[in-house]
């Protein structure tokens, strides 16, 4: 069932996933938020009758709280912004794309050991990418958070069963499912698209606030425009 939460997460990702690095302001921003929503839901339980507050209105509080400073710390510090989204996107490749194939015949501390050091692996090249291919690595992380909205891979049912549960498994999805892989690659080509044939200048001049920062750039992600 389609609720107005569940649509306009779904707007949210489309939004991410075709025009995101466009208007990197605007998408980091936006990024932000949902990560600090998200991460304010799933804290929310775990101060539960540590203060005299009803519990919905609690979580209710937890999100704002944290989509406000997740949206507010993304906006203040696009830069670092950028990496800290490459990080995260690299540390998820690195953990559950890529390392359980070299992990597949391991068990015990040496699997574990593996699984670790592909997490870290995957978040310093993702925070380097963000820090040399701004624009790139905008790029694919906004799509690929877009697409797990959009195609509804991730929806607010699956931060609550993370939440119930204190664990991220709820988070994970099938990352070769076909909405998700058809918004993905829609998604990151269109935005390609808006660079390469310069229509990103024309979307940057028509949104107020947007010409702060914009990744127009891979080797002066940070530039910030005149």
């Amino acid at each position: 069932m389609l609720t107005p939460l569940t649509g306009g997460l779904v707007l949210a990702g489309l939004a991410l996933a075709f025009v995101g690095a466009a208007v990197s302001v605007y998408a980091v921003t936006l990024t932000g938020l949902l990560v600090g929503a998200g991460a304010g839901y799933l804290f929310a339980p775990n101060v539960v009758g540590l203060v005299a507050v009803d519990g919905a209105v609690l979580t209710a509080g937890a999100v704002a709280l944290g989509g406000l400073l997740g949206g507010f710390l993304a906006y203040a510090g696009l830069s670092f912004a950028v990496l800290g989204i490459g990080g995260v996107v690299g540390g998820f490749a690195g953990r559950f794309a890529v390392g359980p194939f070299y992990a597949a015949d391991a068990a015990g501390i040496e699997g574990t050991a593996l699984l670790v050091g592909a997490t870290l692996a995957g978040v310093a090249v993702g925070a380097l990418f963000g820090f040399v291919l701004t624009r790139t690595t905008l790029v694919i992380a906004s799509a690929l958070i877009g697409a797990a909205f959009a195609s509804r891979s991730l929806t607010p049912a699956n931060f609550e069963a993370a939440a119930a549960e204190t664990t991220v498994e709820p988070l994970l999805f099938d990352l070769s499912a076909p909405a998700f892989l058809a918004v993905f690659v829609l998604g990151a080509l269109s935005q390609l698209g808006l660079f390469r044939f310069g229509y990103v200048t024309k979307l940057v001049g028509l949104l107020p606030g947007a010409r702060r920062w914009t990744a127009d750039d891979d080797r002066d992600g940070d530039a910030e425009a005149a």
